[in-house]
């Protein structure tokens, strides 16, 4: 057989999230699978990196030698292509698939190996990590900070015959790399600092599963194209639910959220069609409320723009793959519901698969059809049109008259005044242009026509070339005309969403949001001032809440324009009076500055509530300290000074010198104690001051341990790091209650590195004791908690609190992690010095 004749083999890659969740040994658990199974199985590349599970796997299986090639004095054992091709299995297993080549090789990269042994007819199973992928590779790098230099195309993966993706939490992958799984246990603690951070992990896995997941989609349409396969294939129920945005919307959503959770899994997605042209259709606060209570249902919000609405209708619902569409009854009555029922027989004409649903209501037959409001040009603009249009003719006219010569023709008259007919359109509009083509008929007849100086038309040809300029003219009149009204509402649409995009940025943005929007109202009307205006109930008087620009607090000012949003909530603007339009986005931008005060208030009483259940909290668990911990020094301290002060002659120097160094010791532990109370009454009281400048760490971590003389204590904290920005006496006080922490809870060598990282610096304060729970993590960080009170040592439990306290108020962040092996590491988060 011909190469021409052989089949391809196919490809299988098992995609790792990242590094360490187990590819290797998914496609080693696959490969043995298939030797079981009879089928020709071969390694021909397999990294195990030391890790003794996964070189487990490859017992029972045929291990093709590599080829080695020296390059710059060392040997290198890379795929041997030819190994492969002489031995042709039925699959091959090649590891690795975006590993670069040594110079020297039969490729330059592994994945053209791959190639090779495909279009020899041997199938492959190989690996390859997310980070790889060639798409990827910036995002990654932005992620991570981390140049990935071994890259494979997309294409080539995308190409597979199957994917699989290897996935893993971010905190099961972290527990493996602790326990030495994934490296060895020298190389943990930077790993965990560095590439396997928590937030880079979740990052990681998020791509590796939008991928994977475009990759399902390629594939279904892929075969629904090759089987030509038209209809849907809706994998769960989706319901569209059709709205207009007027009263009836939120019983189309009830409806729709009973329907759509009859089946699990049902999704129901929420749709309002607005005109291309921006004109009828409902305001934007009554859309705004609609879209919060969908999703307050669990629904989601959807917004298109099109003229034909059922056709924009069926478009969506395609498009999202859906089920069932659900229609209002239309609203119209009498005659004009029967001659223009509107969008609901067109959706059913053309739903083909989807099923349509039209449900009755209470607006049902009982409205009036919404019309568009036509905004009108200025007033001087209109009044400019209507002397076009009566003197234009007239004197276009007599010029024509005038320097009328035997070679101007009628045509050439009537082109003349069509010309001066759009002119008139595209100043004033369809009714000036009327005039003016009215009057331009007449007068071409008078002037022009035989017999001149009559109306009297003896030719038809002339009468047909008059009529036809009338006709052509009002018709090209009202196109202009439209064109001219429509730029008009584009610009104030286009106006109006920018105002209303600011606003809900404000919102999003959470930072003062309601003076930001404010501040764009007053930008987008050029007024000279926007107040919100609040009040408890609807008897109360009004008080100014935000404003921006001028106060307007007084609605009854003469210059000042009085907007209700709710009945406890308004807007008022000084300076020039706005349009209905303008007034109805200023209402919108009202709704969103509500909201916005609302969330506001609700943050507040939830700190309030929370700060409050702290400092109870607080107070009872200090009245319990002090009911032990303080008494105990205490009692020592007046123990001994009793006894010196009884018979302190009669007692031998020994006992007197016994008797001295533990009321030093005594004393000690109380200002310690007291010292640590004292630092928790200024963080609960929000007292402490901060004075952030460039340090360096390697200093401070010198002067906060300078008193502890410990020899299990090591220090590696390098003199080059990049300067932190921080209070140095305040993160002394941190860097000294961590590793005293650490020292009092465990006999074996604690140590204290630090590392930087991309805008940070990390400081890490590593002990082999116990360690502790996750479950009991967060905890250790809560004033006066000892664990159980059952310590080793003696404190009120607040070290680890002022610890955590002065790092925040520093700007960093302090974390408790398992130590590799065991124990516990303190993980100290310090943002750099700017610049």
């Amino acid at each position: 057989m011909g190469n021409a004749d052989r089949r391809r083999g196919t490809l299988r890659v098992f995609l790792g999230a990242a590094p360490g969740v187990g590819k290797t040994y998914a496609m080693l658990d696959e490969a043995q699978r298939r030797h079981e199974r009879g089928v020709d199985v071969v390694a021909g590349l397999v990294e195990t990196h030391g890790r003794e599970q996964t070189a487990a796997q490859l017992a029972g299986l045929e291990v093709l030698p590599r080829r080695m090639i020296a390059y710059r004095g060392t040997s290198f054992g890379e795929l041997d292509v030819d190994a492969v091709l002489a031995r042709r299995p039925e699959v091959a297993l090649i590891d690795e698939l975006a590993h670069t080549n040594v110079p020297g090789s039969r490729n330059a990269k592994r994945w053209q190996d791959v190639e090779e042994v495909l279009e020899a007819g041997i199938d492959v199973v190989t690996t390859v990590n997310i980070q790889h992928l060639e798409s990827l590779n910036d995002v990654v790098e932005s992620i991570t900070g981390v140049h990935q230099q071994e890259t494979v195309p997309d294409e080539v993966v995308r190409r597979a015959d199957q994917i699989e993706l290897v996935d893993m939490s971010p905190e099961a992958l972290r527990r493996r790399l602790a326990h030495g799984n994934v490296y060895r246990l020298d190389k943990v603690d930077a790993a965990l600092t560095h590439y396997f951070r928590p937030g880079n992990l979740t990052a990681l896995r998020e791509l590796a599963l939008l991928w994977t997941a475009d990759r399902v989609d390629d594939a279904l349409a892929r075969y629904r194209e090759e089987h030509e396969i038209a209809e849907l294939w809706p994998a769960r129920e989706r319901l569209v639910v059709a709205v207009s945005g007027g009263p009836e919307t939120e019983t189309l959503v009830r409806r729709g959220v009973r329907i759509a959770s009859r089946p699990a899994g049902g999704e129901l997605l929420v749709l309002h069609v607005s005109r291309g042209d921006g004109l009828a259709g409902a305001g934007p606060e009554a859309l705004a409320r609609h879209r919060t209570f969908t999703e307050s249902l669990g629904g989601t919000w959807h917004n298109v723009v099109g003229d034909d609405v059922a056709a924009a209708i069926l478009d969506f619902a395609r498009a999202m793959n859906a089920t069932q569409v659900l229609l209002g009854a239309t609203r119209r009555r009498g005659p004009l519901g029967r001659l223009a029922p509107g969008a609901v027989p067109r959706v059913i004409r053309g739903a083909g698969d989807i099923d349509v649903l039209v449900v009755t209501h209470e607006r049902a037959g009982g409205g009036r059809p919404v019309r568009a409001r036509r905004p009108g040009l200025s007033v001087r603009r209109v009044a400019t049109a209507w002397a076009l249009a009566v003197a234009g003719p007239v004197l276009l006219g007599l010029v024509l008259r005038q320097a009328q010569a035997a070679a101007t023709s009628l045509p050439t008259v009537l082109m003349l005044f069509l010309a001066l007919t759009v002119g008139v359109a595209i100043v004033g509009g369809v009714g000036p242009a009327l005039c003016a083509a009215v009057l331009s008929g007449l007068l071409s007849n008078y002037l022009f026509v035989p017999p001149v100086g009559t109306l009297t038309i003896t030719q038809p040809q002339n009468a047909v070339a008059i009529t036809v300029l009338i006709a052509v003219a009002v018709a090209v009149s009202a196109v202009v005309d439209l064109a001219a009204r429509r730029s008009v509402q584009a610009v104030r649409a286009r106006g109006e969403a920018d105002t209303l995009a600011s606003a809900s940025a404000a919102v999003l943005r959470g930072t003062d949001a309601v003076p930001a929007m404010l501040t764009s109202l007053r930008e987008a009307f050029s007024v000279d001032g926007v107040t919100l205006l609040t009040r408890a109930d609807e008897t109360s008087a009004w008080a100014p809440a935000h404003s921006a620009g001028l106060a307007a607090p007084d609605p009854s000012e003469a210059d000042v324009t009085f907007v209700p949003v709710h009945p406890t909530l308004a807007v008022t603007l000084r300076g020039r009076p706005l349009s209905a339009e303008d007034l109805r986005v200023v209402a919108a931008v009202g709704v969103h500055a509500a909201a916005a005060l609302e969330r506001d208030a609700l943050q507040a009483q939830a700190k309030a509530a929370r700060l409050e259940r702290e400092r109870t909290a607080t107070r009872t668990a200090l009245l319990a300290a002090v009911s032990h911990d303080l008494r105990t020094p205490l009692a020592a301290i007046k123990a001994g000074v009793t006894a010196l002060t009884s018979s302190g002659d009669m007692l031998p120097p020994a006992d007197r010198d016994a008797l001295l160094d533990d009321l030093t010791t005594s004393t000690d532990r109380l200002q310690a104690l007291i010292d640590n109370l004292l630092d928790m009454s200024r963080l609960d009281a929000g007292a402490v001051t901060v004075a952030r400048t460039p340090v360096a760490l390697d200093e401070v971590v010198l002067t906060a341990l300078a008193p502890l003389d410990d020899e299990r204590l090591t220090i590696d904290v390098p003199e080059d790091l990049p300067l932190v920005r921080a209070d140095a006496g305040l993160l002394e006080r941190a860097v000294a209650n961590l590793v005293e922490n650490a020292l009092r809870y465990t006999s074996a060598p604690v140590r204290v590195v630090a590392g930087a990282l991309p805008g940070s610096v990390v400081l890490r304060v590593v002990d082999q004791g116990p360690g502790v729970p996750d479950e009991d993590k967060p905890a250790m960080f809560t004033a006066f908690q000892r664990l159980g009170d059952n310590p080793r040592g003696h404190g009120l439990g607040l070290g680890l609190a002022v610890a955590r306290g002065f790092v925040e108020a520093n700007g960093g962040t302090l974390d408790a992690e398992d130590t590799p092996g065991g124990g516990l590491t303190m993980v100290v988060t310090l943002p750099l010095e700017a610049g």
